[in-house]
């Protein structure tokens, strides 16, 4: 247990991680010293030496300095990471991300969390938005940089709300005091952590059990795992799904050119009014009322969170428009599991083109070996399918998977793909292919985003 008051000098181990950026921009605005270091540049990185914090490239035990007073680490960083073991010889304190977040929320009097292994940024930026249009000025962390937030990822505000996006990997969300809290779904994700789909509900419970009586859980009514979880909570349960078995529902779903989605809203069996959004695809639909289910017990009437869903047009990432190549539509999607893909195919369906092209990066060999078929029948869905390589993260390949393998698959369904490794010929050989009217879409939760961005820089 740590005091945070008690420190003056934070060091994050990660800092280019969007998670820990936002920490870091927060506790700067709160007046800490705060420096870092990770082990590669990016576009988190240098914005935060751009706003005054120091960054280390690399990570090396001279990084550690004895006028630092407390360390944060993610939870990929190894154990035997050579600034963490310089730290601990110099006696000062370490604590992992999710423990620190975990401090942070108990400085509010309502932290708010939005959990599920699906739709979490964007659900969390879509309650952001509607309690800024409230003018209840919260506090902000999510996992994208949102315009709305001037393009980064987190708002220091002066409420005593705080709107944070709830990671079930290595249950960093149990560290969390919350009042409230959104469950979207659960799936069978992060099997290198929980082991089995199980453990995974097990951990939910958990999480749910620690709000208080005087807090909300909207719950997704569709998603029978998600639904049993009103037995394991004493907030109150509120329903949200696309029948009127819910609490709140959807009906008479439509759709403009661009793939938007407007609908009516129902509570109880009553129609509230209609919602039009400016992002993609059914599931943003069921995102958006959680938002709306949310956003009516806090006392935000429908009008406003209706205002301000159609100011938000994306997090970054998420189905995100990066400009055009031969005349084809660009788009950028952080989409790595399988049911996220089917959501984001379901995101492009109602949106008018001719021919869809996928480049596809795994996102670790875990993943990838768990999930290999369905990984396959979900990229069949488009119309050209390139696959690069496996992105890593903190993971080694001893799973004996490969490129090839998801290939293999694909092709065994009746669909043709193919691997390039380098962004640049990938380009290429979507420049000699593609025509116009066409879609593309860069595809992963990795690297595979600098292609998208290679691509918006020849615009």
């Amino acid at each position: 247990m740590i005091d945070i008051h008690n420190y003056k000098h934070i060091y994050m181990v990660g800092i280019g991680g969007i998670s820990m950026s936002g920490i870091a921009e927060i506790l700067k605005n709160w007046n800490y010293e705060v420096s870092g270091s990770d082990m590669v540049s990016s576009h988190q990185t240098d914005w935060l030496v751009e706003n005054g914090i120091h960054v280390n490239i690399g990570q090396v035990s001279e990084n550690i300095t004895d006028d630092i007073d407390l360390v944060v680490y993610t939870a990929a960083i190894k154990q035997d990471n050579p600034e963490l073991v310089r730290a601990r010889e110099l006696n000062i304190p370490t604590v992992e991300r999710g423990e620190f977040l975990g401090e942070i929320t108990k400085l509010f009097k309502d932290t708010i969390g939005i959990a599920g292994t699906h739709g979490k940024t964007s659900t969390t930026s879509m309650v952001s938005c509607s309690f800024i249009e409230a003018g209840l000025d919260p506090s902000v962390q999510v996992g994208a940089n949102l315009k709305v937030l001037d393009n980064t990822n987190y708002r220091v505000g002066k409420s005593d709300y705080f709107i944070i996006e709830a990671c079930e990997y290595c249950e960093s969300y149990l560290k969390f005091k919350q009042r409230s809290a959104i469950v979207l779904n659960i799936d069978d994700d992060h099997l290198d952590y929980f082991g089995n789909i199980d453990n995974i509900q097990k951990s939910f419970e958990k999480y749910v059990s620690l709000l208080p009586s005087d807090g909300y859980l909207i719950l997704n009514r569709d998603d029978e795992r998600c639904y049993e979880l009103r037995n394991n909570t004493k907030a109150k349960v509120i329903s949200v799904g696309k029948n009127n078995n819910a609490d709140w529902y959807y009906d008479n779903v439509s759709y403009d050119d661009d793939g938007y989605p407007t609908y009516d809203v129902y509570k109880t069996n009553e129609y509230m009014g209609k919602i039009s959004l400016k992002v993609a695809g059914l599931h943003n639909v069921f995102n958006s009322l959680c938002c709306v289910a949310l956003c009516d017990a806090y006392g935000i009437d429908i009008n406003t969170v209706a205002k301000a869903l159609l100011k938000f047009d994306g997090a970054s990432r998420r189905l995100e428009y990066k400009g055009m190549l031969n005349g084809a539509k660009v788009y950028d999607d952080y989409g790595h599991h399988p049911t996220e893909i089917m959501a984001t195919i379901n995101g492009i369906k109602n949106k008018k083109y001719n021919e869809s092209w996928v480049v596809f990066e795994a996102h670790t060999y875990s993943r990838l070996k768990e999930h290999l078929h369905e990984f396959a029948e979900a990229l069949i869905n488009f119309d050209h399918i390139i696959i690069i390589d496996i992105y890593a993260a903190r993971e080694v390949n001893t799973y004996n998977i490969h490129e090839d393998d998801l290939i293999k698959e694909i092709n065994g369904l009746g669909k043709k793909a193919i691997h390039i490794s380098n962004h640049d010929e990938v380009i290429k050989y979507l420049s000699d292919n593609v025509k116009e009217r066409d879609i593309i879409l860069t595809l992963g939760a990795g690297n595979v985003t600098k292609i998208a961005n290679k691509i918006k820089e020849m615009n």
